[in-house]
């Protein structure tokens, strides 16, 4: 089993799929990573020997990804909510950042609908 980054990745998928299952890296990324060490996308993980192995470990360590790259997010958003900005009010509150309606949609960011009783006249 290869484990690179601490992520233990599938054995039977091809190179460049496996290496999507580390966060932080993507289709582009994995096929850049496999370019530079050398190895065949269409490669299963398991098929690597320990060479090619080293090879992509030695070039995803060049790349900031997991737990790095999740503090990094993290202290992003955190920085956003400090300074008070439009977005930051918008993760502080749990609302969509991007301009999307609220009124009917956005259950994803809101949770479950609570309803609210209506005052009789």
């Amino acid at each position: 089993m290869a484990r690179i980054a601490g992520i233990d990745l599938p054995k039977n998928k091809r190179g460049v799929i496996g290496l999507t299952y580390i966060y932080g890296i993507g289709r582009s990324t994995a096929a850049k990573v496999l370019a530079t060490a050398g190895v065949d996308e269409n490669i299963k993980v398991q098929d690597w020997n320990d060479d090619q192995l080293g090879a992509i470990r030695e070039a995803v360590n060049t790349i900031k990804v997991e737990g790095a790259l999740r503090s990094e997010v993290q202290l992003n958003i955190k920085r956003l909510m400090d300074i008070g900005c439009q977005r930051g009010i918008r993760h502080r509150a749990g609302l969509p950042l991007r301009g999307q309606r609220t009124k009917n949609n956005s259950r994803t960011r809101k949770g479950r609908r609570k309803t609210v009783a209506n005052k009789k006249k």
